[in-house]
């Protein structure tokens, strides 16, 4: 018997039954568990108890004949990183376990300690771990990892971690902080209550397992949630709480082998339900998947300066860890660290003394006017910070560490400190980096400095908005469709990695509603749903098999992008365009556009939100087709065709030549010029002249610095690449501002950090330098250059197969010389001024007049 698993009646392992000849000499009246199929005594009245016996044994031979028996650990080989690990498919042996009488819904931070015993130190000990809402992992006093890797509740991620570097022989401790923020939680975190879980592997000497009797539980009582509104961070703020953390209730070496934790508590099962992992045969609270991508970097990181000092003389010895700051007794002081670029993570203040003292850490990501302006981001001169906070009071003890317990994001960090008997002293602060882990491959040189400056912030920008998934990483912490598609492409254009991507699309298929949409953002609890976006969904599967092919991830989205599109197909009335859309119709945060829906979209009819149909439904259309979808393939190749032909009926203006936003014909933007173009709304022949109006018309609502993306898709399409380089001005003023990363919005931005404003990265590669697919797969590769102006490029872009590198140099006269080096067995063509070239596996060299 297993006393923790003791429900409304007795409980039996499943590793007590071995066979089905065990089975057959058990007495019926017990309980027993077949595949997680429970069977318990029923002892109905009278002469009904001896019928009910028989029915219940026939229906148990039926279970083992159809049913074969698995253990409670039946695991599936993957490959995790190059290396070889399990994915816990059916029942867990280790159980969800949780603090024994705090509440598992409200906010709290939660010690756990699990005492493992060993003979000798193991070459490999793998344990399988995670957590509702996060974690952090110790062995032997010594940071692991956090987690788990974000996703929901259907899709619960584990770790999978080889620990025996670790360990040593005689007694070590696993030590868990797991912390529920409660009501609290960022938009993004989605949970089912506090519990923890970790599971060794069966091929470990040892086993140690969450509910067994080797674990013990607190909560820490010493951490209490800042929550933040809206209204107090000036923005839409969806991003979690700040810390306060009382160092006096703190546990202090609690994650130690000699911390003595004789009066912790024993934990409980955190619910009725098995651990399980996704695709169990029947519910669960939270089904368990193997992380998808690798840990995040963790790389500390100096503060560059202390920027002003208050009521203190002081220097930035404890900005270098060399010399600790001292805060006399009864005072009060500022100070404002300015690391000088944005960045993210987990910074670490070390503290000694300063017993009931406070310490207030403001975070912010730029410094603010009395008119509450940012201005030039490096101009400090009479600004103020407007940020959340964290607000942490010492004990007076020696050496003690507080590191926040979510993702901080800034540039300036500000410390209001008030000392009362005892002086503080300050031994360190510093950042720690924490990121997806990608690496800069791709380059891009022509020995402009401004270009670098640009490509080194975009670049920046993308790092500091992808670290679980994509995402803004100072006011929400969400992954939004828009945003992803382009950093998406950014982060495989510069780094050659597809995981985040491919984690992403799989992410906003699993967000899917029952009437057929995704989310707009997903991750989250909160719903919303942006029509448009999950069209761009679509795009961006399209994106990933023409840049990766991968057929079987690819294919499983199409009933997904079926769903999405007959959606759409339900609101084309009798005119041939979409009408009457519901939710929230966002396309770009242009003036004129309305709460960011362009005219028509929400009461009427919007060329723009049809030609996005447009788009959609020929991508969806080409992978139906490339995957055998006839019937889908054609309905929808129709269904985009006489969309676009509705647009061009109702909504084109001959006289001006250009589209109308809606068939009143009174309004004229950017965008759906851009989208005509596209779509090929209107015929190639004449799509350059439409680009060049589109440019040049001032009377037009303007694109905003998100959808130039789209802006500089058109450019290309319609031959005019060599006009991108003149249309960077909202990219070179950001930088003439002082802003280290690419923002949300061309002017006064809300955020700092915004990577679907990181597309230079993508461009200079795909459209200044030329290199695209020539075909799905990216089995063949165009290189089309559009250097307008320069006299030289240098590109260096991670294919698939390998490195593809061109070096352009213009010479006397009207010659060009290209060098071209291409991976094995990948063939193409460069393109120059309409001549064409073939390019073959190695370096080549090609001069043009």
């Amino acid at each position: 018997m297993n006393s923790n698993r003791i429900w409304s009646f007795n409980y039996m392992d499943n590793r007590n039954l071995s066979s089905k000849t065990h089975f057959k000499k058990m007495r019926m009246t017990d309980k027993i568990t077949m595949h997680n199929i429970v069977f318990f005594k029923i002892k109905p009245p009278g002469s009904i108890h001896c019928i009910c016996r028989k029915i219940l044994f026939s229906m148990s031979i039926i279970w083992i004949l159809f049913f074969p028996v698995h253990a409670q650990e039946s695991s599936v080989s993957i490959n995790h990183e190059g290396k070889d690990f399990t994915m816990l498919k059916h029942a867990w042996k280790a159980q969800w376990i949780t603090h024994p009488t705090a509440s598992t819904l409200d906010y709290g931070v939660f010690n756990f300690r699990g005492t493992l015993n060993l003979e000798k130190k193991p070459e490999k000990f793998i344990v399988y771990v995670s957590a509702d809402n996060r974690y952090r992992l110790y062995v032997n006093g010594r940071y692991i990892c956090m987690g788990p890797s974000r996703g929901d509740l259907t899709h619960w991620r584990y770790e999978t971690l080889d620990i025996a570097p670790y360990l040593t022989a005689g007694k070590n401790v696993l030590a868990a902080e797991v912390v529920n923020f409660g009501e609290h939680r960022p938009a993004a975190q989605q949970t089912f209550q506090t519990a923890f879980i970790l599971q060794s592997d069966s091929s470990n000497d040892k086993i140690i397992n969450t509910g067994d009797d080797h674990w013990k539980v607190i909560k820490n009582e010493a951490f209490k949630a800042i929550p933040f509104s809206s209204a107090d961070l000036h923005g839409y703020y969806a991003a979690g709480p700040g810390d306060r953390l009382d160092m006096s209730g703190y546990p202090w070496g609690w994650q130690n082998p000699d911390f003595d934790d004789h009066d912790w508590l024993q934990p409980r099962p955190a619910t009725v339900e098995f651990a399980v992992g996704r695709g169990f045969l029947y519910g669960s609270t939270w089904f368990l998947v193997p992380r998808s991508i690798p840990l995040p970097e963790e790389t500390p990181q100096r503060i560059v300066r202390l920027a002003r000092a208050q009521n203190l003389n002081a220097d930035d010895g404890f900005l270098t860890g060399k010399a600790p700051l001292i805060i006399p007794p009864a005072s009060k002081v500022t100070l404002l660290l300015d690391q000088t670029h944005h960045t993210i993570g987990y910074p670490e203040l070390r503290v000694s003394r300063g017993k009931n003292s406070t310490i207030r850490i403001t975070y912010a990501e730029a410094l603010y006017d009395s008119a509450w302006k940012k201005g030039n981001r490096n101009d400090l001169r009479n600004k103020r910070i407007l940020g959340y906070y964290d607000i942490v009071k010492p004990d007076g003890g020696i050496n003690r560490l507080y590191k926040p317990l979510a993702q901080r994001t800034y540039r300036f960090i500000q410390f209001d400190i008030e000392t009362k008997a005892e002086p503080l002293e300050i031994l360190d602060y510093h950042g720690v980096y924490t990121a997806y882990p990608f690496r800069e491959k791709a380059a891009f040189e022509t020995g402009d400095p401004m270009l670098q400056k640009i490509w080194d912030a975009s670049w920046l920008t993308l790092r500091n908005s992808a670290v679980e998934t994509f995402l803004d990483p100072y006011y929400e912490q969400l992954q939004y469709i828009g945003d992803t598609r382009i950093e998406a492409l950014i982060s495989i254009y510069v780094s050659g990695d597809d995981r985040l991507m491919r984690k992403a699309i799989e992410l906003f298929d699993q967000s899917r509603l029952p009437f057929g949409l995704t989310q707009s953002r997903y991750p989250a609890y909160i719903v919303q749903v942006i029509p448009p976006f999950s069209l761009l969904w679509i795009d961006m599967v399209h994106d990933y098999y023409l840049y990766r092919g991968d057929d079987p991830f690819v294919e499983k989205f199409l009933p997904g992008i079926r769903d999405v599109l007959e959606w759409f197909e339900r609101h084309i009335d009798r005119t041939g365009m979409p009408t009457g859309l519901e939710w929230w119709n966002f396309t770009d945060w242009s003036p004129g556009f309305k709460n960011g829906i362009p005219p028509g979209a929400d009461n009427g009819y919007s060329a723009l939100i049809s030609l996005q149909y447009v788009m959609a439904a020929r991508f969806a259309a080409e992978l139906f087709s490339h995957f055998g979808w006839k019937y889908e393939a054609e309905k929808y190749s129709r269904s985009a065709d006489r969309v676009r032909k509705s647009v061009y009926d109702h909504c084109y203006v001959p006289s001006k030549g250009l589209f109308a936003e809606t068939p009143h014909k009174k309004l004229f933007s950017q965008h759906t010029q851009i989208m005509a173009i596209l779509t090929d709304a209107i015929p190639s022949v004449d799509q350059a002249t439409l680009m060049q109006k589109t440019l040049k018309d001032g009377d037009l609502i303007p694109v905003m610095i998100y959808f130039r993306f789209y802006l500089f898709r058109a450019l290309q399409k319609s031959g005019l690449g060599n006009e991108y380089l003149h249309l960077l001005g909202p990219w070179k003023r950001m930088i003439d501002l002082g802003l280290t990363t690419f923002a949300e919005k061309d002017t006064e931005p809300r955020s700092e950090c915004h990577a679907w404003s990181a597309s230079p990265c993508f461009d200079f590669l795909h459209t200044v330098a030329g290199i695209r697919p020539g075909s799905p797969g990216f089995k063949t590769v165009i290189i089309e250059p559009n250097p307008g102006d320069l006299r030289s490029l240098h590109a260096t872009f991670p294919h698939p197969s390998g490195t593809i590198e061109i070096s352009m140099a213009r010479k006397e006269g009207d010659k060009t010389s290209f060098t071209v080096t291409m991976p094995d067995n990948v063939p193409g063509k460069l393109i120059w001024k309409g001549d064409s070239r073939k390019l073959s596996s190695g370096t080549q060299k090609f001069e043009f007049r």
